[in-house]
Parts: C-alpha cells; structure tokens; sequence
C-alpha cells in the first residue's frame, strides 16, 4: 500500500477545492456522534499534572464497567489507531495475517508496512493454519456487516489450536451491543472499543484495548509511560457514569432523520450502523462532487466509486440542509 489513506473528516481539504471555510461546512463524511454529551469539568490537576496511576486506573475500571468486559481491565490507549499499529509486533514474522474485508483500511496498512503478507477474507472458512492473526471490524465499517458471536465460535477453536489471534474491532460496538466479544474469557481474543466515537469526542484521542494481561501489559510498554492525556482520562472516567441510554436516544433520533432524507431521493442503504449509513448508487461520484459543491461533505471510496457514507447530521436543521442539496440534484439530472 502506497500513499496514506483518505479518511472522512477532510473538511479543510475539500474546501480548498470547493470553497467556503471548513467550519460552515456540513460533515457527514465521519461516524462520530455530532451531539456529544455536556462535557464534564476537568479539575486542574488532569491538566497541570503527568497523568499518575490513580487517574488511569479509574478511567480503566470505568470502562471495564462500561463496555462489561469481566475479569479483564481495559488498557486505555491513545486512540485505537495507535493500537492498531502495535498489532504486527504480536505476530511471528512468517505468518500470515487475515483481514475481513473491506473494511477499515488502516489494518492492511499496518501489516504491510511491517511486511506481513495480508489476506482479505469475506468468511471464517477462509482462515487456515498459515494466518497468525485475523481482524474483524464488527461491526463493519463500512458496510455495516455483523457478526454474531457464536459464528466466531468455530473460528476461535481452530485459531486456539494453531496459537493465532483474534482481533475484534468494536469501534461502532454500542450501536449492537449483543454482538459485544468485550466480556470474552478467551486468552487469543483482543477487542478495540472507541471511546470518540459515541462519546462524540473524536478530538481527545481515546481508544480502549480489552485482551488478556499478558497482551496489555506488553502493549502498555511498547506505548511506554503518560501515553494517555490527563485531561482525556479525568473525561473518561465522569462519561462512562452517565446515562448510555440517554446517548442511543439521540443518536437514534438523529439517525431517523438521515434515513428519512435518504428515503424521500430513493437513496437505498446497502449497510447501515447506528452512526452511519452506506449507500450504493452508480451516480455516487456525481453526487460527492454535488454536495460538494454545496458544501456538504460525504465519505466516497476510491476502492468501491458506488459506495457513498453519510454520517449523521447534528440536529434537524442539517437534515434540511441535505435534503435540500438532494432536491437540486435531482431536479438538475431531470
């Protein structure tokens, strides 16, 4: 893989193509909550202080209460991308490495760079002995594919016995929390969980490893000390006792009207996760380039061009910001 990959929430870039200044822009090209709760007060300390052990083992037992994971205490770690490029470091150089695909391309990315020979697989039949470690984003982004966990059931017996991994990515896991692999007991298992995402607050670069000791003492010394930021941790800790619910609640409602929008221009998902909905139309790149111009944001893929991600809107106001985006470029190919 050559170049850095293209992910949502260019807006800079798009509007030194297309104009106007990135804050006037509508960005539906990520899968963040736009309405992210109140933000908790941080105290001084979290800001004026090297983030101690006191500040990180009580962000860590929050969201092992959170995201229900047992006996395990999650690692919390610089956004899951930092995790994600540690991963090689876990695998014997002359294996194999699957990746459940497509998906998320930074996974590829990273194995690459670090010489892996990487094979995109669609089902667990497809994983044998050569694979030393298998990722699976579930669910998916961004097709919104699901798996359920007893369909792992076979796959985690056959990577037990050949002493491989297995990698569950659990970025958009909120949105189908009974498909959750967090309270596995399962020593090969490691699961990702984003806190940006539904917290809708991408910016303080927070991600969480759930695996077996072994794995997160070893990811914890490759990150070496104060790898997680005070401030982001004291945040944490104050959100991960809030009301869930009251998050799903605005995040359902805000996704109705992003599927209304989509229904009224007979624009038909092809996957759909709670944050994000993924359309496919032979017209995607005209239409990319049309809310462009009208200073709308959208995810394209340079690897599917009829693949189009809308995220969700802020409030009702952009609803009827896309709509009426919607309206002109259909009246404009009449």
């Amino acid at each position: 893989m050559s170049g850095p990959i293209q992910h949502g929430g260019g807006l800079a870039a798009a509007a030194a193509i297309y104009g106007g200044q990135p804050e006037d822009w509508l960005d539906l090209s990520t899968g963040i909550n736009p309405c992210p709760p109140p933000l908790p007060a941080t105290p001084d300390r979290a800001w004026h202080r090297l983030p101690d052990r006191e500040l990180e083992l009580a962000a860590r037992a929050a969201a092992r209460v959170f995201y229900r994971s047992g006996e395990r205490l999650p690692l919390a770690v610089p956004g899951t991308q930092s995790a994600i490029q540690l991963l090689p470091r876990l695998v014997e150089p002359s294996r194999r490495v699957a990746i459940f695909s497509p998906t998320y391309g930074e996974y590829r990315r990273a194995f690459e760079l670090a010489g892996f020979v990487v094979d995109a697989v669609t089902s667990p039949e497809e994983i044998d002995a050569r694979h030393g470690m298998v990722v699976v984003v579930n669910p998916n982004n961004p097709d919104g594919r699901v798996f359920a966990p007893d369909q792992f059931s076979p796959l985690i017996e056959r990577l037990r016995g050949a002493g491989a991994l297995l990698v569950v990515d659990e970025a958009f896991g909120e949105s189908c929390p009974e498909t959750s692999m967090a309270g596995t007991a399962e020593k090969h298992v490691i699961v990702f969980r984003s806190f940006g995402k539904f917290f809708g607050m991408a910016g303080i670069r927070l991600g969480f490893v759930i695996a077996d000791e072994a794995i997160t003492a070893q990811m914890a010394e490759w990150l070496g000390p104060w790898a997680v930021a005070g401030p982001a941790l004291s945040i944490a800790t104050e959100l991960f006792s809030t009301d869930r619910q009251v998050i799903m609640d605005g995040i359902a409602e805000r996704r109705a009207g992003l599927d209304r929008v989509l229904a009224a221009h007979e624009l038909k998902s092809r996957g759909t996760v709670g944050l994000f909905a993924l359309v496919e139309d032979d017209r995607a790149p005209d239409l990319h380039t049309h809310l462009c111009r009208h200073h709308i944001l959208t995810r394209k893929f340079d690897y599917a061009p009829t693949w189009l991600r809308f995220g969700l809107a802020p409030d009702r106001a952009g609803d009827q910001r896309l709509c009426d985006a919607l309206d002109l470029w259909r009246v404009n190919r009449r």
